[in-house]
C-alpha cells in the first residue's frame, strides 16, 4: 500500500488562526484529519470590524500552538508531514505574513515542499472535501470580502462570469447587523432576526438588478438601510427591516445566478451541470435554500460545503495543498504576501467608484 500525502495547511488571510492535517484514502477522497480554527471574535468586537494590527499580533501569539494543536489531533507526527501549504492571499498583508513567515520557516526546518496558496481557491475547492466533485463547475463564492460568479475549469484555471463592483455580500451582511444594533460578527445574527420580521415590510433597493449581467452591487442597498435604521423606534421594525433584508438579496442572487448559468453554459457542452456555493454566506440557510430550489428548476446539481468549512479554516488550504503536490506545484520559500489576487487575473477590475457596466 502506497503512502497517502500528509499536507498541514496554515491559514492566517485575516481574524482566524487555522492549522489543518488532510490527507487522502486509497480511493483518492480527501480525509481530514484536524482542524483547528482560533476565532479573534472577542478582540475585534469592541471596534465593530477587525483591526489588522490587533489581528496579526494574535496570529503571532497563537500560531504555534495552533498548528502544535492540528498535528496532536491529527495522530501523526511532523516527520510524516508531506509538505506546507499556506494562504499567500488575498487578505490582510500583516496577517497573511505571519502565517506565510510560519510555514516558510517550518517547510525549511523539516525539508519539506512550500505551497502557496490562494484563499479563494480555497474557497473554490471546499466542497470537495466532502463531495465527489468534478470540472467544471460554475462557483458562486460570497464571503466577507468577496463576491463573484467563477466558471471554474480546471485547478488554477478559473474565469471570472460576474463580481460585486462595491461591497462584498458578506460585508453587507456585517454592515447592516451594524446598523440594526447587532454585535460583530453580526452578518449571521440577520438571519435569525429576520425570523421574526415581514420580509414585505420595506421596499428595498436592488442595484444593477436588470443590467450588468451576472455583475453585483450591495452599497445602494447598504445605504438605504442606513436611512431607514435611523428611524427605527421598535424592535418589531428591526426585525423587518431584517427580514426585508435578507429577502432583498435573495431575490438579488435569483436573478443573477439565472445570468450566471446562461453564460456558464454558452459555447459548451455539459455532461452535467454543477453550481458551487462556497464562503462564509454560504452557511445563510434561507439563501442556500433558495439557491437549491433554483437549481432544482434549473437542472443543475447544487453542492455546498459543510457549515463548519464555509468561513475561513485551513481544511480548504490543505486542500489545495493536497491536489498541488499530486501535480508537484510547490512555491519558493520566497514567494511574497498578496494582499490582492484575483482567481482569474485576466479579469478587469471592477471595484470604485464610477464603474461603467
Amino acid at each position: 500500500m502506497s503512502k497517502k500525502p500528509l499536507i498541514l495547511g496554515i491559514e492566517s488571510s485575516c481574524d482566524e488562526t487555522a492549522a489543518s492535517l488532510i490527507t487522502e484514502s486509497e480511493q483518492g477522497l480527501p480525509i481530514v484529519l484536524s482542524n483547528i480554527v482560533s476565532s479573534q471574535v472577542e478582540i475585534h468586537k469592541d471596534f465593530g470590524g477587525v483591526v489588522p494590527e490587533l489581528a496579526a499580533r494574535s496570529h503571532i501569539e497563537k500560531i504555534d500552538l495552533i498548528v502544535q494543536k492540528a498535528i496532536s489531533e491529527s495522530g501523526r507526527k511532523i516527520n510524516e508531514i508531506d509538505a506546507i501549504a499556506c494562504t499567500a492571499g488575498p487578505g490582510l498583508i500583516v496577517c497573511l505574513s505571519v502565517g506565510l513567515s510560519f510555514a516558510k520557516t517550518f517547510a525549511s526546518i523539516i525539508n519539506k515542499p512550500f505551497i502557496a496558496v490562494n484563499h479563494l481557491e480555497g474557497h473554490a475547492l471546499s466542497p470537495k472535501i466532502n463531495s465527489l466533485l468534478d470540472y467544471p463547475y460554475l462557483l458562486l463564492l460570497i464571503s466577507g470580502g468577496h463576491s463573484q460568479y467563477l466558471d471554474v475549469q480546471n485547478l488554477g484555471k478559473y474565469k471570472r462570469l460576474g463580481t460585486t463592483i462595491d461591497d462584498a455580500l458578506g460585508e453587507a451582511f456585517d454592515k447592516t447587523a451594524k446598523l440594526l444594533g447587532v454585535e460583530f460578527p453580526g452578518g449571521p445574527q440577520i438571519e435569525i432576526l429576520a425570523k421574526q420580521g415581514n420580509p414585505e415590510k420595506y421596499d428595498l433597493p436592488k442595484p444593477i438588478f436588470n443590467k450588468g449581467g451576472c455583475n453585483l452591487s450591495f452599497a445602494g442597498l447598504k445605504t438605504a438601510v442606513l436611512k431607514i435604521a435611523k428611524n427605527i423606534e421598535t424592535e418589531q421594525e428591526k426585525f423587518d427591516l431584517a427580514a426585508s433584508f435578507q429577502k432583498t438579496i435573495e431575490k438579488i442572487l435569483s436573478k443573477k445566478t439565472k445570468i450566471a448559468f446562461e453564460q456558464f453554459e454558452k459555447n459548451k457542452t455539459l455532461k452535467k451541470k454543477v453550481f458551487v456555493v462556497a464562503g462564509g454566506v454560504a452557511a445563510n440557510k434561507k439563501i442556500r435554500s433558495m439557491l437549491i430550489k433554483l437549481c432544482e428548476e434549473k437542472n443543475y446539481e447544487s453542492i455546498f460545503p459543510p457549515i463548519d468549512l464555509c468561513g475561513d479554516n485551513a481544511a480548504m488550504i490543505g486542500m489545495v495543498g493536497l491536489e498541488r503536490f499530486k501535480l508537484k506545484q510547490f512555491n519558493d520559500l520566497d514567494y511574497p504576501a498578496k494582499p490582492r489576487w484575483p482567481l482569474d487575473e485576466k479579469a478587469s477590475f471592477l471595484k470604485g467608484a464610477g464603474v461603467k457596466l
